[in-house]
């Protein structure tokens, strides 16, 4: 299990993971090591699938996990999508 610690909180990047999946949404985290070498965003975080129109996606590249999460949950959430705490 990855319990990623934010700022005194802790989130539980496979559980909010599991319950997107759960609400139909196909969700994709990765590290890329080439950009990780050459010092760009090599984080990205993607969430698409059902809850969303057909081209629309939740997406960030980002310098950590901690900066994909705040970008994405409250997007994902303004979609109504429960995410656990």
């Amino acid at each position: 299990m990855f319990d990623y610690e934010r700022k005194g909180a802790s989130v539980d990047v496979v559980r909010v993971m599991e319950s997107l999946a759960e609400q139909g949404v196909t969700v994709l985290f990765k590290a890329d090591a080439e950009r990780m070498r050459e010092g760009a965003r090599p984080w990205t975080f993607v969430a698409a699938g059902a809850p969303f129109h057909e081209d629309l996606l939740v997406r960030t590249d980002a310098i950590s996990v901690d900066a994909c999460l705040k970008v994405c949950l409250p997007q994902l959430r303004e979609y109504g999508l429960v995410i656990p705490e």
